[in-house]
């Protein structure tokens, strides 16, 4: 098993109060980013939603700096951004209220700042340009650009089962992470990165260049079974581990879990068209999930105490 006692920490929970006007900024931030994330961060409680917020605010900036495109100007942005988080972490956080927002949480919980840093280490592979060359590859950047938020969240969440818990929050993430990558095959494209790995594309007759058209063949489709299929076995795996989460934190990740997980259907439904069409689940559907997680939790038991 891997070695995750860098990422297994108790809570501290000082009980100081997070500035209002630095809730409600990466409260907007995670709503109107991500609604399938912002969905589930509305079922932990207050204090809890809050650390969410934090993290899932601090990990976004990151991620869109990256997103600006290769060049010295982004990599010093984001080199700016790695300080702000480790001042936050350290307790001197910069004034934006995204780093007072994230020293907050890190005061409260003990988040490990370990996770930022391998999260770093991935957005540095987008700016560098990497190449996936087979299935490793890729799931180490699933690890590190989203695996990795898994271990962010659970210490907020409360939990038991140690590194085995860990593990499976890992998973969850990687499987969120390869399912953005299955849905944005097209956006992707166009800004100069391809994330599906070189060994698999040529097992299926494809390349950069047949993907560059724009087109569904039958060997693309068969292609995103394949990696669906995958990102299935890794919700499967995750979701194992939300029995252990404490509290409502369970009926919150598990939400957003499930409504991830429905991106891939809406991708089937379309017959895997990521290239003229961006597949989502609707908030009609997000909601009609609510009922279904609390029943499915109804069951679920976590580890023997």
């Amino acid at each position: 098993m891997t070695d995750l006692s860098p990422f297994a920490h108790a809570g501290s929970g000082q009980g100081l109060p997070l500035p209002s006007a630095a809730a409600e900024h990466c409260r907007e931030i995670t709503r109107s980013h991500s609604k399938t994330f912002y969905l589930g961060s509305r079922l932990f409680p207050p204090r809890q939603r809050e650390a969410v917020w934090a993290v899932y605010a601090a990990c976004r900036t990151g991620d869109d700096i990256a997103d600006e495109g290769a060049g010295p100007e982004t990599e010093r942005h984001l080199a700016e951004w790695w300080a702000r988080v480790q001042g936050a972490f350290g307790g001197q956080p910069h004034s934006d209220p995204v780093s007072q927002a994230l020293a907050w949480a890190a005061s409260e919980y003990s988040i490990p700042l370990a996770a930022f840093a391998e999260l770093h280490e991935g957005l540095q592979m987008d700016l560098r340009g990497e190449r996936y060359r087979d299935m490793d590859d890729l799931t180490l950047y699933c690890r590190r650009v989203a695996g990795v938020v898994g271990f962010m969240i659970a210490p907020i969440s409360g939990y038991q089962g140690g590194d085995a818990t860990l593990g499976h929050a890992l998973r969850l993430g990687q499987a969120m992470q390869l399912t953005n990558i299955l849905r944005d095959v097209g956006e992707d494209l166009a800004r100069g990165r391809v994330y599906l790995p070189e060994t698999l594309l040529d097992e299926y007759g494809l390349s950069r260049a047949v993907l560059e058209r724009g087109v569904v063949t039958s060997e693309y489709r068969a292609l995103m079974r394949h990696l669906a299929g995958l990102a299935r076995e890794w919700y499967a795996e995750g979701r194992t581990g939300i029995p252990c989460l404490q509290g409502r934190a369970r009926i919150a990740v598990l939400t957003a879990a499930r409504a991830y997980e429905g991106i891939l259907d809406d991708l089937e439904r379309s017959d895997y068209d990521n290239f003229n069409r961006r597949a989502f689940v609707s908030g009609r559907r997000k909601l009609m999930l609510l009922p279904q997680v609390w029943w499915e939790l109804r069951g679920a038991a976590g580890p023997a105490t």
